[in-house]
């Protein structure tokens, strides 16, 4: 082993040691390998950082962009709901429908932006029929993994591996040359989800929210919300009158929700129908945007929510009486149909993990306020004191239930890499670009077609489809930016220049020759099974596209050397990398899950092990058989 050699196995080993502690960011890891390679000498700066301008790192860059375009106009959302009202009520049909629903769409989007679309949707399947959403998240998440080798543009490790084909001198993988075997493993995982891994997962996430099920989406009471995160659920109304101390103060003066823990839900500026008894917000044409520097008028009507003796006390201030909404009245629509509550869930790569409230200044920035978090059985409430809630450092698997104008919760839709919305309280928000949705399905097809007939390189395709995606409107430029997870693409792009530096100092060689060696005049069966087992093995502790960059060079000299077809060896590398199913941390949709699921470490290793050995039996059994081994 050389001096050059030697440097780039230990940047190898120490970019694995990086992955494995999850201590520090992916794409940063990516960054401290370009930079690690050029300071020692092995990649001038030029090589270091031709992964940025690599084809497959803006084919992916494109694709995220498509994916948006899909979530934006509510393509993504109708399929998702289309094929879960045909699931019906039976716990095995809602998990053979959530899988295909799933492993189809993953074929077209990022498994990560697949399951956070499917997350809602499976909740509220599970809520309605009395299932424990633990029984489908898992199976949620493993769909979208194998989904992901059903086309050539679904998972990175798929554009990977066709790429490390091409670089050989070899024709990369055609569009669907992936979907057999995409299929197979997407009928094996069913069938095994459907029977036996089904009663391997546990029923630990409660069966029902106490939601009031409304069409396809869960839709919860303002009270029932306030319950579960041990909120206060009276509701009554305070009319200021002349003369009262809180006319002309503003709303962030008075600090109600940090001092008595009341909320401010509405302030109707009609003194004729509010001094004429109008009760429901039906009648009533005006209300104040409530945020921090609402001012407070005579004659104000304001609806308030809190404990009984806060309300008295917020109106013996107010110089009045406090009057209180019954149940009825909610029913007429006593809660303004613009104000909207929403839960989300922190994703494992949220830009917001370890800020508290006040470093992001949430309020301002997205225009709605967090009034209590969920921490496993852990509740923090904004009553509870300012300095608490807003000094907490927010950590994945948070849910925080937010309050603010429908439109405002509905942007955050939107912020799909930050949040995950589970569930909201009001009415359903409609895809910011529905109108466009046909004009997205149209592009899709035609950006289908073209990569399939190969009129133009792949790349080119997604390129000509985002620019067309954006002419026409169906996304806007800032959008397209923000539909881009940016880690994933310097992930890629840091990690590239690695495996060069393999190849040029040796590293590559030296590894497929000890691959060799090890085999000898082994059958390929028994090399397809090696790679497939290493690849795995490596990508239940890292994340599985930085896997393929690594595996798939030494794979194929491996292959070269010992007279094997290189092509079946480059698809293992591809599905042993969509088999990352054993940890939470092996792939981000599995992290995704595991707070809505209630999930623990040993619930992926009990399913995820027969899923594994599944997998490989699929492997050796369709890549011979399609191959020609």
């Amino acid at each position: 082993m050389t001096g050059e050699m030697l440097t780039v196995m230990l940047v190898l080993l120490g970019a694995v040691a990086l992955f494995v502690s999850d201590r520090v960011r992916l794409d940063v890891v990516a960054l401290l390998v370009i930079l690690a390679l050029t300071l020692t000498g092995s990649l001038t700066p030029a090589q270091a950082l031709a992964g940025f301008a690599d084809p497959l790192v803006v084919m992916i860059a494109a694709l995220f962009v498509v994916s948006g375009a899909l979530v934006q106009t509510g393509v993504a959302d109708a399929f998702g709901r289309a094929l879960g009202r045909l699931a019906g009520g039976g716990e095995t049909r809602m998990v053979v429908a959530v899988m295909l629903a799933t492993g189809l769409l993953s074929a077209f989007m990022s498994s990560t932006g697949t399951v956070a679309v499917m997350l809602p949707i499976v909740m509220a399947m599970a809520w309605r029929a009395g299932v424990s959403p633990s029984k489908l998240l898992i199976p949620t998440a493993y769909a979208a993994l194998v989904g992901g080798m059903l086309t050539l543009i679904a998972t990175p490790p798929n554009l990977v591996a066709s790429q490390a084909l091409e670089g050989a001198g070899r024709a990369p993988f055609g569009f669907f040359a992936f979907t057999p075997f995409g299929l197979g493993m997407l009928a094996v995982s069913v069938a095994f989800m459907a029977t036996l891994g089904r009663r391997l997962l546990p029923a630990r996430a409660p069966a029902a929210p106490g939601a009031e099920a409304r069409g396809d989406v869960p839709r919860e009471s303002l009270t029932a919300v306030a319950e579960r995160f041990g909120l206060p659920t009276s509701l009554a109304r305070v009319v200021l009158p002349p003369g009262s101390p809180l006319v002309g103060r503003r709303l962030k003066e008075l600090r109600w929700p940090e001092r008595l823990g009341v909320q401010v839900l509405a302030v109707d500026t009609e003194p004729a129908a509010a001094a004429g008894g109008a009760r429901s917000r039906r009648h009533l044409g005006r209300s104040k945007r409530i945020g921090p520097d609402t001012t407070l008028a005579a004659h104000d009507r304001l609806l308030l929510q809190g404990s009984p003796e806060a309300l008295a006390t917020v109106a013996a201030r107010a110089g009045t009486e406090a009057e209180p909404v019954d149940g009825e009245e909610l029913a007429e629509g006593v809660v303004p149909a613009n104000l909207g509550f929403a839960e989300v869930l922190l994703p494992p790569r949220s830009s917001w993990i370890g800020k508290s409230l006040a470093e992001l200044r949430f309020r301002e920035r997205y225009g709605v306020q967090v009034v209590a978090v969920l921490r496993g059985p852990e509740r923090v409430r904004l009553g509870e004191g300012e300095k608490r809630l807003a000094a907490l450092r927010l950590r994945f698997g948070d849910t925080l239930l937010l309050q603010g104008p429908v439109k405002a919760v509905a942007e955050l839709r939107r912020e799909r890499h930050d949040a995950v919305v589970l569930s909201e309280a009001g009415e359903p928000p409609e895809a910011p670009r529905r109108r466009k949705a046909p004009l997205v399905v149209v592009v899709l097809l035609a950006m289908l077609l073209v990569m399939t007939v190969g009129w133009v390189a792949p790349v080119v395709a997604v390129l000509l489809a985002v620019i067309a995606l954006v002419l026409t409107g169906a996304i806007s430029m800032e959008e397209a930016y923000r539909a881009v997870q940016w880690e994933s693409v310097v992930l890629i792009a840091g990690m590239l220049p690695l495996a060069t530096a393999l190849e040029l100092s040796g590293g590559v060689a030296y590894l497929a020759d000890g691959v060799v060696a090890l085999l000898g005049d082994s059958a390929p069966l028994v090399l397809l099974a090696g790679v497939y087992l290493v690849t795995t093995a490596l990508g239940q502790l890292m994340s599985n596209t930085a896997t393929a960059v690594l595996i798939a060079p030494i794979a194929l000299r491996a292959a070269l050397d010992l007279g094997v077809a290189p092509e079946p060896v480059m698809m293992m590398v591809a599905l042993a990398a969509a088999s990352s199913f054993c940890t939470p941390m092996a792939s981000p949709v599995n992290t995704l899950v595991v707070g809505p699921g209630k999930y623990r470490f040993s619930d992926f290793v009990r399913v995820g092990l027969p899923m594994q050995a599944l997998m490989l039996v699929v492997g050796l059994t369709l890549i011979p058989l399609l191959f020609g081994l």
